[in-house]
C-alpha cells in the first residue's frame, strides 16, 4: 500500500512537470509535491527558464496556505521530486539548501541530475544534513520525461526527432517535388503544436524552396521554434518565408558566418563529410535542446544514416501515388500508433533510447 501511495505522489510530481513543456528548456522539466500526513500541502514545478525551481514553488505553496504552521509541518513532512534537487548557484540558488534550511525529514528523488555540478552532490548534502533520502524512485519514468535534457548533457548535442508524412505505399514526394500534402489538417495542428513543445525546426534547401514553409507556430498556442534551414551555397533568397525576419533563424552554410538581425549565418567547414555531426554540436553550443528535422528526404536520410536521431513521428496516409521520391527507412522500436483524423501516426524511437 505504502508503495502505490509513493508511486501516486511521484507521478503527480510528473503531471506537474510536464506543465513546463516549451518553457524551461535548456533546463529540465521539474515537478515537487510536499506531502504532511499523507495529503499534499504543496506542489510546484520549474515554469520557466531562469525563474524559481520546482521545490521553491512547492515550498512557497506551504507557506502561503500555512503561515504560521509551515516550520512544524516540513519538519514532518516528505518532499517528492521528480529530478535530484540541485545543489550549486546558478541563475538560482540551491534547492537542496532550501529543503535543508526547512528542515524537511525525507525527500524522495524520482532520477538523478547527469549534469556534473549537480550529479550526486544534492543527494549528498541532503544526506550529510541528517535528511532520509530514497533514490531513483520510478527512475524509468522520471529520466524518459527528461530525455532531451539528458542527451544534452550526456551526449552534447540536442534531442532529435524526425518528422515526415508518407503515403500508404512509403512515397514521400512528387518525382518533380512540386509541393503536395500528404496528411491532413488534424496533422497539421498537432505539428503545431510540436513546434511550441522544441527548441527548433530544422529543413533542408529543398524544402524551403519547394514549400516555402513558414516553421512557426499558426495553428496552436505557443512559443515559435528558432528555424533552421542547410543551404551549402546560400542559393535562398530573401523572398522566402524563412528569411522574412519574423523569428529567430540559422543558416547553416559553407561560405560565411555573418548575423544579420535575426538571422544568424553560420559556416561549416568540411560541410560534405560531418555536416550532421557538426549541425548537432553548433546547436548544443547554443543550448538548443531539441530540434525537430522535418525535411526534406535527403536531410532526415542524413541523419538516419548518422544514427543521429532519438525519436522518429511517421504520419502514415490511406492515399496511394504508385510512384514519387520514396520516404526515409530506418530501424527502430515503434512505442505507438495512433489515429489523427484521416491519417495513422507512429511513434518510433531509437532502440538506444527504448524505456
Amino acid at each position: 500500500m505504502k508503495f502505490k501511495t509513493e508511486i501516486k505522489y511521484i507521478n503527480r510530481c510528473l503531471e506537474l512537470a510536464r506543465l513546463g513543456k516549451g518553457n524551461v528548456s535548456p533546463n529540465p522539466l521539474v515537478g515537487a509535491v510536499i506531502v504532511y500526513n499523507n495529503k499534499i500541502i504543496g506542489e510546484g514545478y520549474h515554469q520557466q527558464y531562469g525563474k524559481a525551481h520546482a521545490e521553491v514553488n512547492a515550498v512557497n505553496m506551504v507557506i502561503s496556505k500555512y503561515p504560521d504552521s509551515y516550520p512544524e509541518l516540513m519538519k514532518e513532512a516528505t518532499i517528492y521530486v521528480s529530478l535530484e534537487p540541485c545543489s550549486h548557484f546558478g541563475k538560482t540558488p540551491p534547492c537542496a539548501d532550501l529543503i535543508i534550511r526547512h528542515q524537511i525529514r525525507r525527500v524522495v528523488i524520482g532520477a538523478p541530475d547527469p549534469f556534473d555540478p549537480v550529479n550526486g552532490k544534492g543527494v549528498q548534502k541532503l544526506k550529510d544534513a541528517g535528511i532520509e533520502v530514497i533514490e531513483n524512485f520510478g527512475l524509468q519514468s522520471c529520466s524518459f520525461i527528461n530525455r532531451r535534457f539528458f542527451t544534452r548533457v550526456t551526449k552534447q548535442r540536442p534531442y532529435i526527432i524526425l518528422k515526415w508524412a508518407q503515403t500508404a505505399d512509403s512515397y514521400f514526394a512528387p518525382l518533380d517535388r512540386a509541393q503536395k500534402w500528404i496528411s491532413g489538417y488534424d496533422a497539421k495542428v498537432l505539428s503545431h503544436l510540436w513546434r511550441t513543445e522544441e527548441d527548433a525546426v530544422l529543413v533542408g534547401k529543398t524544402t524551403a524552396l519547394v514549400d516555402n514553409p513558414q516553421l512557426n507556430v499558426r495553428l496552436w498556442n505557443g512559443r515559435n521554434p528558432v528555424r533552421i534551414v542547410i543551404d551549402k551555397n546560400l542559393e535562398l533568397t530573401d523572398e522566402l518565408a524563412i528569411l522574412d525576419q519574423s523569428q529567430e533563424t540559422i543558416v547553416f552554410n559553407s561560405i560565411k558566418t555573418e548575423y544579420k538581425d535575426k538571422i544568424k549565418y553560420l559556416h561549416i567547414e568540411e560541410f560534405d563529410l560531418y555536416l550532421v555531426q557538426m549541425i548537432a554540436y553548433q546547436l548544443y553550443l547554443m543550448d538548443i535542446q531539441s530540434v525537430i528535422v522535418e525535411g526534406g528526404v535527403h536531410v532526415i536520410n542524413q541523419f538516419i544514416e548518422a544514427d543521429l536521431w532519438d525519436e522518429a513521428r511517421i504520419f502514415k496516409s490511406a492515399q496511394l501515388w504508385q510512384e514519387g521520391i520514396k520516404a526515409p527507412s530506418l530501424t527502430g522500436i515503434l512505442e505507438e500508433t495512433i489515429q489523427i483524423g484521416p491519417d495513422s501516426l507512429l511513434c518510433m524511437l531509437n532502440k538506444k533510447l527504448s524505456h
